[in-house]
Order: C-alpha cells, then structure tokens, then sequence
C-alpha cells in the first residue's frame, strides 16, 4: 500500500477508513487530545494517569482531588483521581472508559472485587452509571475470577496485560465484557529474542490478535477483542475489522493525516461460519491447565510479570506525586 502525507480534503484518511471498519478507541489519559481524533471509548492505566497529572495543564484537577477530600489518603487520592480523569473524558466521548484497578492487586482476587466495586461506586457517586465504565484488571487467573464475579454484579470488566490464547479463552470462559491483547509488546519480545523485524503480515502480535479472533467468532463467544499496545500504524491497519482498536495519540495522528486504501483483514462473519472440522482446537480453562499454558509460553510469561511490574512502578510514582 502506498501511503500519501496529508490527504486531500476530498480524501478519506486512514483514521476515517478504520472507522468505518473497527470501533476506534483513544490510548490516552490527556482528554484534551481526544476531541481531535473523535473516538467511540477511551482507555486508560497508571503509566497514562502518570503521564498527564505530571502536565501542568492538569494539575489543577490533581489539587482539586486533594482538596476535596483530604482525609482519604494517598490511595483514595488515586481512586478519585482516576475517576476525575475518567469523568472528564466521558464528557468528551460518547462511548466507555476504561479504569484500572491498581497492579498491586493483580494475584488478589478478594482485593481485586473491592477495587472494582469501590471505582464503580464513585463513578456513580459522580453520576455516570456503570454502562459506561470498563474495569481494567491484569490477566492473571485471579484477575479473570475477579472478573467473572463483577460481570456477574453488572459490572463490565477488561481483562489486560493479555498475551496468549489461554489466557484470551479463560476470560471469554468467565464472560468478561472485553479483552485487550498487546499486539506492540509480543512483537517486542520477539524481535529482542530474535533479532529479527517482522512486517505486519508475519508479526508475532498482529497474528496472536488474528488467532484469538478467530477463536471467539468460531466458538461464538460473545467478548470483545481490542487489539491495544501498537508500534506503528501497520500493525493497525493489519488489524482492519476487530472489534476494537485502541490506539495512541501519536498514531491517531498519523492515521488522521495520512491517504491511502484501508482493506478488512478481519471479518467475523468468515470467522463464525468455518466448518466445525477446521475450528481451532479447543483450550482448557480450569486453573492448573491456565498455569500450565501460562508457564510454558515464556513470551506470555514475561511480558505479563513485565507489565505487572511497570504499572505498580507507576501507580508508586502517582502516589508520590500525589503525597508531595
């Protein structure tokens, strides 16, 4: 494909072409970017929380927190703080938010439950109702318990930090709302293991995202794939037709400006209808086969634990800001 730098008024961007195919959502906790890209939901983790209480811009959200409620502590500073962050960006878009519940609670299913719930209760203290909130929370198998307890209280989960088919089919398993595959951080992986570089049609993590979907439709489960974590817009664009994508502000950007063809590489209806003879061979979901499967994929491994590490680092780093 060839890719032209700023399209002609005429012209449908890439960003507008994708649209049309995938719902796109915004990677960002800087509200502000989003009302010049216009998408459906937003996502959001401590790393991005971090990165736009540290703006100036927003610093007066930061000390709004801290006024209104000065006898929560450090840690209720952060749950207002995320939902501040999160009510904001609902104004602007017409979808869902997601909201992280802390790294630290990733092994904790109990912990995890009053996160989840303690966010939800102040996002409806605030007047949004929960229709309009993902829980964001690691996918480890306490992680996905969790999880399937909240769906089962209305409360709409997104499993992330997701690496591998097991752990995708244990979420759909336990009815999650959605899932977020990190296509940019398995080909990370491979390419330090490697030393290769891999084009979109042959990247690790572009064809983890195809496997997964094509799991999910010939199976008819019923949770949304949102491939996330991307490193340039090819690995986008190969990902035409999931259900969603969600993207940095950086590649927005670069999609917004740039012309050229956007083609459906993904298509539920050709996923849904494959024989049963040629389906993908079916994944145990009970624990000991999770960890198992888990354990043996050392990419799945490491990135999870990578990730869980980075986002504690984050949330620790908020904390300070937020004590300072």
């Amino acid at each position: 494909m060839t890719l032209t730098a700023s399209p002609p008024a005429t012209a449908l961007s890439l960003l507008d072409q994708l649209k049309q195919l995938t719902t796109v959502v915004a990677d960002t906790g800087d509200f502000q970017l989003m009302q010049r890209y216009q998408p459906q939901d937003a996502t959001t983790n401590p790393s991005l929380i971090l990165k736009a209480a540290q703006k100036p811009e927003y610093r007066a959200l930061v000390d709004k927190v801290k006024q209104d409620y000065p006898h929560v502590g450090v840690e209720g500073w952060i749950d207002h703080l995320l939902v501040t962050f999160g009510y904001e960006i609902l104004r602007i878009i017409p979808g869902r938010v997601s909201t992280e519940v802390d790294a630290r609670l990733s092994f904790d299913t109990q912990a995890t439950l009053a996160k989840a719930r303690q966010l939800i209760k102040l996002y409806e203290q605030a007047g949004v109702s929960r229709d309009r909130v993902l829980i964001k929370i690691a996918a480890t198998w306490e992680g996905i318990q969790a999880a399937r307890q909240l769906e089962q209280e209305g409360i709409h989960c997104n499993l992330t930090l997701l690496f591998s088919l097991g752990q995708a089919v244990a979420c759909a398993d336990a009815q999650v709302t959605l899932i977020s595959p990190f296509v940019g951080r398995i080909l990370d992986w491979y390419k330090k293991n490697t030393g290769q570089d891999y084009p979109p049609e042959t990247d690790p993590g572009v064809l983890s995202v195809r496997e997964i979907f094509t799991y999910f439709k010939a199976y008819g489960y019923k949770t949304e794939i949102m491939g996330a974590s991307f490193r340039h817009t090819g690995q986008i664009l190969a990902l035409a037709g999931c259900d969603l994508l969600t993207i940095s502000p950086e590649l927005l950007e670069q999609l917004q400006s740039t012309s050229g063809q956007v083609t459906r590489q993904l298509d539920m209806t050709t996923a849904a209808t494959i024989p049963t003879v040629k389906r993908p061979a079916k994944v145990a979901v009970d624990e000991a086969s999770f960890r198992y499967q888990l354990n043996q994929n050392a990419m799945a491994s490491e990135k999870l634990a990578e990730g869980i590490r980075a986002f504690v680092a984050d949330t620790e780093k908020l904390a300070t800001l937020l004590a300072a």
